[in-house]
């Protein structure tokens, strides 16, 4: 059942398609950008002696970062909105990878986790934003378009690493400020766009009725929870699923880059899947076929045979991604005059979900090792079972 009608009406009409694929393509730059970091983990691991732990760290840092900045930026936007903050975000994400080409040691990779960290919480809570504004009340629609674009570069990112490192090693990094650059042109131009933007037929249209504190207080309780699962399950996958393929398999570093480009290839499909669903069929039911839908894949998945796991490492990423466009939506329409906020808040709890988890599965890997570590996650998905309690 999605999400009451007599709460939330909105006027539907056509999307501003230009600038919803303008502000996705800058999604794809800047994920792609923050992903450049967990991807050449497997190598930095050999080239300073990193333990699991000290990877984790890095990504505490980046997802801390997230998570604290992401609400503060997005309670602000929705108070005043600051279009002109998106192009610095590219600004940081450039810094971030020039300084990374040029790291040679544990310290310089926590600056450059840091500067990019805040590169994300700078981009996220206003794009998402000036993402809802164009939508023409196709609200997950939006967001899946938006979200696609995110996902589609960091499920590029692992594979622009292998042509980086096969070509200059790992100063070859430096190229990808070019594409920082880039993301700066178009956010300037994209800015100047949604300043401008005031046309009726752009903006949405809300008749608010308030839901009681308790009601929109629990089913935001729900929704932590169940981003809690789902981003410390795909934590596990966007750090550690490369050194599992490679302790288990014996795959190359090279070979396990192009598995995990598989499987974010499957979560960018996902994504682009979820939102228009949850239009359709409602968000509380796409939700709920997400997390507990693909928890007999994750429960097969490390006892399964190469090709078998590749197979349900695409199962999983698709339907776990298909959740979280429904998600977003369903909390903007519990407070909808706080759009900002909301997407601030979850982006900046998957941030915090997946830096903390990275942490403390990191110390689980050094402790009972790789394999084991993915027996224990596979539970997670079933905490699936909490969108049963959704309106």
């Amino acid at each position: 059942m999605g999400f009451p009608a007599s709460t939330v009406n909105t006027t539907r009409q056509s999307p501003a398609v230009p600038l919803l694929l303008l502000i996705s393509a800058t999604h794809l730059l800047n994920d792609l950008l923050q992903a450049v970091l967990p991807s050449l983990y497997p190598t930095l691991k050999s080239q300073y002696a990193l333990s699991y732990g000290q990877v984790g760290a890095l990504t505490l840092v980046f997802h801390l970062i997230g998570a604290v900045g992401q609400p503060l930026v997005g309670f602000c936007a929705d108070r005043r909105p600051y279009p002109w903050l998106l192009p610095t975000a590219m600004l940081c994400m450039g810094a971030g990878v020039l300084l990374l080409s040029q790291a040679r040691g544990f310290t310089a990779l926590v600056a450059v986790a840091a500067l990019l960290g805040l590169g994300s919480s700078i981009f996220h809570p206003e794009a998402s934003r000036a993402c809802r504004q164009v939508a023409g009340g196709r609200f997950g629609l939006a967001q899946s378009v938006f979200q696609l674009g995110g996902n589609i570069g960091s499920a590029l990112a692992p594979l622009l690493i292998v042509a980086l490192l096969t070509g200059w090693g790992t100063a070859g990094v430096a190229w990808l400020a070019l594409l920082a650059a880039l993301g700066w042109w178009l956010l300037r131009y994209a800015a100047r766009r949604i300043e401008r933007q005031t046309a009726p037929e752009l903006s949405q249209h809300v008749n608010v009725q308030l839901l009681p504190r308790r009601t929109w207080l629990t089913a935001m309780a729900l929704l932590s929870a169940m981003i809690l699962s789902k981003y410390a399950y795909l934590a596990v996958m966007a750090n550690y699923y490369s050194f599992y393929l490679i302790e288990r398999f014996a795959l190359s570093v090279a070979q396990a880059q192009v598995q995990i480009g598989v499987f974010l290839a499957a979560v960018a499909i996902g994504t682009l899947l979820g939102g228009p669903l949850g239009d359709r069929i409602g968000q509380r039911r796409v939700i709920l076929l997400s997390l507990l839908g693909s928890c007999p894949f994750t429960l097969l998945l490390p006892y399964a045979s190469l090709s078998v796991t590749v197979a349900l490492s695409s199962v999983i990423g698709l339907l776990m991604a298909s959740a979280f466009p429904a998600m977003i939506v369903y909390a903007q329409q519990l407070l909808p005059n706080r759009v900002g906020l909301v997407a601030g808040y979850f982006f900046g709890l998957t941030f915090g979900v997946s830096g903390m988890a990275a942490a403390a599965l990191g110390l689980l890997a050094d402790a009972y090792g790789i394999q084991p570590l993915f027996q224990i996650v596979a539970f997670l998905p079933l905490l699936g079972l909490l969108a049963l309690g959704l309106r």
